[in-house]
């Protein structure tokens, strides 16, 4: 059984929450509801959840004020938000689960099971790096948290050289010569990663555009990176990649 609390300033987004959890998701008690920080906090305290589900703008507080009274962070977090697209981006990049509202109920039961095949792994990490990436100034994300079979490691996304797609999984291939496997596909990361100068060239690859050493025309070609992996480009993305290096 899995034990939650929701936090919410909204009496509405609260009560249909509690109703999609109870009626619709096995195994889960709603230990309480909150409508502060304060509330929230007290309630943490009081029942050790297992997870909560917290709207991060509230009306003179953020989520992130309630995690920061929390000395030890031993639950999972989901957050609720009607967030920008920029704070969508950002828990995807720290491997955070969210839902937008209104809060569809497939959605809500596919956040609620990985959050079971997770309990008890520890979650501060991600939620620091998510902080520091929605902490005024709002800097560009620096670093990506790639979940693989131990667990999550942070990696700078300038050091990632180019990521290959394996069936339904990813291959990260960086810098210093490590490499990930990640069960996430290569589409999920061309979506996150192309505004960071990264450029699908093949079905299979997406490149680093900082990490190349040399480009060989042909009918498609092929790029040479700075560690001398040569990797082909498909004639198809051929146009799109010579745009994004500047060459019409």
């Amino acid at each position: 059984m899995i034990n939650c609390i929701i936090v919410d300033d909204e009496f509405k987004s609260r009560e249909s929450l509690q109703v999609l959890l109870t009626d619709f998701c096995e195994n889960v008690t709603v230990k309480a509801l909150c409508e502060s920080v304060d509330e929230g906090v007290k309630a943490i305290r009081e029942h050790k959840p297992d997870m909560i589900f917290l709207d991060i703008q509230m009306q003179r507080e953020t989520g992130f004020d309630l995690l920061n009274k929390i000395d030890n962070i031993d639950f999972e977090v989901v957050f609720t938000t009607a967030h920008s697209e920029y704070a969508i981006k950002a828990f995807k990049f720290c491997a955070l689960d969210y839902l937008l509202k209104p809060i569809d109920l497939e959605e809500l039961r596919q956040a609620v099971a990985k959050v079971k095949n997770r309990l008890h792994q520890d979650i501060s990490l991600r939620l620091e790096q998510l902080m520091k990436t929605l902490s005024p100034p709002k800097n560009q994300i620096s670093k990506l948290a790639l979940p693989t079979s131990n667990g999550l490691t942070f990696v700078q996304i300038e050091d990632i050289l180019y990521c290959e797609a394996v069936s339904n999984y990813t291959k990260f291939f960086m810098e210093d010569s490590n490499v990930y496997m990640v069960s996430r596909t290569l589409k999920e990361y061309d979506a996150m990663l192309s505004g960071y100068n990264f450029c699908r060239i093949h079905n299979s690859y997406l490149i680093n555009l900082n990490a190349i050493k040399e480009y060989v025309r042909g009918e498609g070609g092929y790029v040479v990176l700075n560690n001398n992996i040569t990797l082909d480009v498909s004639k198809r993305k051929k146009v799109e990649f010579l745009k994004k290096l500047g060459y019409t």
